[in-house]
């Protein structure tokens, strides 16, 4: 196995502070460890055996907020691809194999409501940026307190009120291809309660043609404390979304005019084999709300109990290519985990279990698509699923400055899938249902302190991950009965800490990652996504990022008493004037057994996956206010089908966002800012659709581009 060295350090750490949470640029900056509260014992990282990385609203903010890919690709083994403006794919150490679109082998939280839908697929497009104040990744298997997966989990939530401030703020953004966002929010923060609300409106003409979208997101947050021992909390999210989508090219497409939707196929007859996405008007619209309520009881200060119930409806319209879908689905389910801490022979053991379960309706009708309309109706399915699973683990602390862990879950899931009569197509119906065998998933880690500021750790996990609905019911119209879950198993070691007096912040490790029956997608002639299973992968992979302080400067503060103008004093602090982060990933990853009909692909990169990806940012900021956070990005050239045959060109790229923040008067606070991205205006393809058919694989990114806008608010 790899020794793998990941330097991890939250680009929190690194870029601006956010308007909403530094009033003063002479606040005294430090170098804080971020708190994992994926496991739900709320450690250190340094104390957490497995691989995590974390990102608050101050990395989101080195970049534009139209998107969060640039954001989440400072993560280092993490990459969020977008194949079309607001088309959204998330790769956990090669996750994306089998995701031609969509998030799927990632369980996605939202303020621990469960956003991945029961059918295993996760609608990242909802989420808005600026809305998100925290994201926890947990890499691999080892999230086994959350069931089935073998890609890991993401933990979101969003910005929150400190406790006794107030206030309020309105935001406007213009840029290149006809951005224009609008955003306003409202919070205020006791020390019993915290309530936050906010609107964003976002426009976009689209870097290619067919390409503009529509985005309106609205967050209400509540978090109430009525008693020491009850907290209740309350998350309503909705978003309407529209986007259209422009399609693949191919090689030689790209190369004349990135900026082209997918034209129309001619045979050597001059018949049209398949339409273009602009005269079919491809496009995704969807309007959702999602509520999730959850309830915190403090027995004693030892236990605990935390329980969240959701339900969520959506309604999708969708013109592809050849077929226009209509679907509605609800949702609801729900979470409960009890934490325990007790004394055990003098140690220190620390208990939690609980359980999850999810439940989905969906009808799903599939009509053939003329122009952008619906026309005849092909298939009208309906589909119920239900998922659950049971969790258990246990820390003890051991002498020697130990800790061990030692976890699993149960995990089960039905599809039943119902073809309903229709005409001459399908005059009788159907009932088809999958249940998948109930699964294990076990996980077991050592960690040692190795000085009170460095651990070292290792962890083995084995994960399980059953098809998603989408896999099990492709846009083909046929019922895939013999696809199969994924089964996988990690090995991990790493060491994390601190150095340079505290002003250094490392992490390093490494992992080997076996799967079988490992799920792959091609894409046929008419733009459909089918599925099978492949055989057997091995994913062994070096991360790496590394950050701190460069410079530090002292300065004279004046501070003025709140309650007697006249007092006035003195103080020297100490602020961080210029930062740097550095992340890195190597990916061996490669088909082991992959044998699909005469052709022998084992040996070869697994599909879709860059060998090498790295992220490297500087982070300055001036006592009078001013700031600057340039960031390069490199993603070397990958696979786009199993045989190896075509691969994307490897690419780098540069970034920047500048500007002005001051709290004015003591109440106004007002950032002004301009940025740049894709400097060199390289061409490259972010999001290619893998083993597409006629060679149709790239996904343009938008060239140069460039935003500007302002934020003021006022603060009680």
């Amino acid at each position: 196995m790899l020794l793998r060295f990941l330097l991890l350090f939250p680009p929190s750490l690194l870029s601006v502070p956010a308007l909403a949470q530094t009033p003063d640029t002479t606040r005294t900056v430090k170098l804080p460890e971020a708190t994992v509260v994926g496991y739900g014992t709320n450690q250190p990282l340094r104390r957490t055996a497995a691989g995590v990385s974390v990102l608050d609203a101050s990395g989101i903010e080195r970049f534009s907020q139209a998107s969060l890919a640039a954001a989440v690709n400072t993560l280092p083994g993490v990459r969020l691809e977008e194949r079309a403006t607001a088309s959204y794919r998330i790769s956990v150490r090669g996750s994306t194999l089998r995701s031609p679109f969509g998030v799927r082998n990632v369980k996605v939280y939202y303020h621990d409501i469960p956003f991945t839908e029961a059918s295993g697929s996760t609608p990242f497009n909802l989420l808005d940026p600026a809305t998100i104040g925290r994201i926890e990744v947990i890499k691999g298997p080892t999230a086994s307190v959350y069931g089935a997966g073998t890609g890991g989990a993401i933990l979101l939530s969003n910005r929150q009120a400190a406790p006794g401030e107030a206030r309020a703020q309105v935001g406007f953004t213009a840029g290149s291809f006809g951005l224009r966002r609008y955003s306003a929010a409202a919070e205020a923060g006791t020390a019993a309660s915290s309530v936050r609300a906010q609107y964003v409106h976002q426009t976009l003409d689209g870097y290619r043609e067919n390409s503009a979208s529509l985005r309106d997101v609205l967050t209400l947050d509540g978090e109430f404390r009525p008693s020491d021992k009850r907290t209740v909390a309350a998350h309503l999210l909705y978003t309407d979304l529209n986007y259209q989508l422009p399609g693949g090219l191919t090689r030689a497409q790209f190369e004349q005019n990135p900026r082209q939707a997918r034209p129309r196929t001619l045979n050597s007859a001059g018949t049209v084999t398949s339409p273009g996405t602009v005269e079919q008007q491809a496009a995704y619209a969807s309007r959702t709300a999602l509520l999730g309520v959850s309830h915190e009881y403090r027995f004693t200060p030892a236990f605990t109990n935390k329980t969240t119930l959701y339900t969520s409806g959506t309604a999708i319209r969708t013109p592809y290519l050849v077929d226009y879908e209509r679907n509605t689905a609800v949702g609801w389910g729900g979470r409960t985990a009890f934490t325990y801490r007790a004394v055990v022979a003098g140690r220190l053991l620390r208990l939690s279990g609980g359980g999850e379960w999810q439940s989905s309706f969906e009808n799903s009708r599939n009509y053939q698509n003329r122009g952008g309309s619906a026309g005849l109706l092909r298939y009208d399915d309906e589909i119920r699923t239900a998922t659950g699973f049971g969790f258990a683990q246990a820390e003890l602390e051991l002498p020697a400055g130990l800790l061990a862990t030692v976890g699993a879950s149960y995990n089960r899931l039905t599809y039943r899938i119902t073809r309903l009569p229709y005409g001459t197509i399908n005059p009788a119906g159907y009932e088809t249902v999958r249940s998948f065998r109930p699964e294990v998933s076990p996980r077991v880690a050592l960690l040692k302190e190795i000085t009170p500021l460095i651990s070292a750790y290792a962890s083995v996990s084995s994960g399980f991950s059953p098809p998603t609905e989408e896999e099990i019911r492709p846009s083909d119209g046929s019922l895939n009965r013999d696809l199969q879950a994924e089964r996988g198993t990690s090995y991990e070691v790493g060491v994390r800490g601190k150095a340079w007096g505290e002003r250094l912040v490392f992490d390093v490790a490494a992992f080997d990652f076996g799967l079988r029956q490992t799920i792959v997608t091609r894409t046929n002639e008419l733009g459909s996504q089918l599925f099978a299973n492949s055989g057997s992968t091995r994913q062994r992979g070096i991360e790496a990022a590394v950050s701190g302080a460069l410079l530090k400067q002292q300065v004279l503060v004046c501070e003025s008493s709140l309650t007697d103008s006249y007092s006035t004093q003195w103080n020297e602090k100490t602020f961080t004037r210029l930062s740097a982060f550095v992340s890195y990933a190597y990916n061996h990853f490669r088909f082991r057994d992959y044998q699909q009909n005469t052709d022998n692909f084992s040996g070869n990169q697994l599909t879709g996956t860059a060998p090498h990806t790295l992220s490297a940012g500087l982070n300055y900021i001036d006592k009078l206010g001013f700031y600057l956070s340039p960031t390069l990005s490199h993603q070397a050239r990958l696979p786009l089908n199993d045989a190896n045959t075509a691969y994307a060109p490897g690419y780098w790229t540069f970034a920047a966002r500048g500007g002005w923040r001051k709290t004015l008067l003591t109440r106004l606070e007002l950032d002004v800012y301009a940025g740049i991205e894709n400097a060199t205006d390289r061409r490259y393809s972010l999001g290619n659709d893998l083993n597409a058919f006629g060679g149709r694989y790239y996904q343009p990114a938008p060239g140069r581009n460039f935003y500007g806008g302002t934020t003021l608010g006022w603060k009680w």
